[in-house]
């Protein structure tokens, strides 16, 4: 398989804040952190012991989730999947690139060169859910 892990499920927000106190206080999340920066939120929950996390992002366009795939070798694995590439941006965790993909999906492949991010942003609640 050429995907390691479905780490992240970065979904469009237009109240981050809204939106993060519904998955805490009705479905039971696990909140992560809540961080406002560069004009935006960006707020992750846990909705199981497994499996991503599921963000909840101010500044994505449209209404279509991104899945967030981890890579071993970022550049290795675009060259091996001969994939187009449509952006290449940063996270906390490391170097992304956002796939061209048929229909209407969203993939993002990232490599993890920042294991210590979890360490930095749990926690951390620049705003409250509500």
């Amino acid at each position: 398989m050429p995907f390691r892990s479905l780490d992240f499920v970065y979904t469009p927000s237009r109240d981050v804040a809204r939106d993060l106190a519904y998955f805490v206080e009705r479905l039971g999340a696990e909140p992560v952190f809540a961080i406002e920066a560069f004009g935006t939120r960006v707020a992750m929950v846990r909705l199981s012991d497994e499996g991503p996390g599921f963000l909840l992002a101010g500044h994505l366009e449209g209404d279509v989730p991104v899945l967030v795939y981890r890579v071993d070798d970022l550049e290795g694995e675009i060259e091996t999947l001969g994939a187009e590439v449509e952006a290449r941006f940063e996270m906390p965790y490391g170097p992304c690139a956002a796939l061209a993909v048929p229909g209407s999906g969203r993939l993002v492949i990232y490599e993890r060169t920042r294991p210590e991010a979890d360490q930095r942003l749990g926690g951390r609640m620049d705003f409250e859910a509500g």
